[in-house]
């Protein structure tokens, strides 16, 4: 296949991946586990991370976090909405950050086993890290500049353990979960179907 051709056909299959992002940050906010939205937009960044490289990969997380920037300003994500409220700038650099490096570091983890016939290893240190990274920057963020809303969010109980149990608790686990399986087998059809 010639180098434009190539460079056609990752550009679409980037495209349908950001399609797909999109469509997936949208159903999360239908998709609940008790009071929080379960999110499977992880994958698609993951897979692209793992395909086409952390620059990429981070591009993938940084148009997530600008939709979820969207999503918090027209109120869909209720909690982000109050932070927005608060302060769009910040709440618009952790989205965007969070996302970015999710991207990033999944590409920067799977680089070394990519290319090789047992790749498995790459998409599963990938499928881990992103959600760390996701969920620890947004803590972090939240932590540095929304400690009074933090406070208010956890009603007097330890601060620490709002956070790992209030706010990230079982849906962290079943999203890091299906972030797991979900896309250590679609990286399996992927490569069954570049064989063909």
């Amino acid at each position: 296949m010639s180098n434009s051709k190539q460079k056609t056909k990752n550009t679409a299959v980037v495209g349908m991946f950001v399609a797909i992002i999109i469509v997936l940050q949208l159903l999360s906010y239908f998709i609940k586990i008790g009071t929080f939205n379960l999110s499977l937009v992880l994958v698609p960044i993951i897979l692209v991370a793992c395909m086409f490289g952390k620059k990429l990969g981070a591009l993938m997380g940084a148009i997530f976090g600008v939709v979820v920037v969207i999503c918090c300003m027209v109120g869909l994500d209720a909690g982000g909405f109050i932070l927005f409220s608060a302060n769009p700038i910040l709440c618009s650099l952790i989205c965007i950050i969070k996302g970015a490096a999710a991207g990033f570091f999944a590409g920067l983890v799977n680089q070394p086993f990519k290319n090789k016939d047992n790749d498995f290893i790459g998409v599963v240190l990938a499928g881990v890290v992103a959600p760390l990274a996701n969920t620890g920057l947004f803590l972090v963020g939240l932590a540095v500049c929304f400690k009074d809303i933090l406070y208010s969010w956890a009603g007097g109980t330890n601060i620490a353990y709002y956070m790992i149990f209030g706010l990230c608790g079982i849906n962290f686990i079943i999203e890091l979960v299906l972030n797991l399986v979900m896309s250590t087998a679609v990286s399996r059809v992927i490569k069954a179907v570049k064989r063909i």
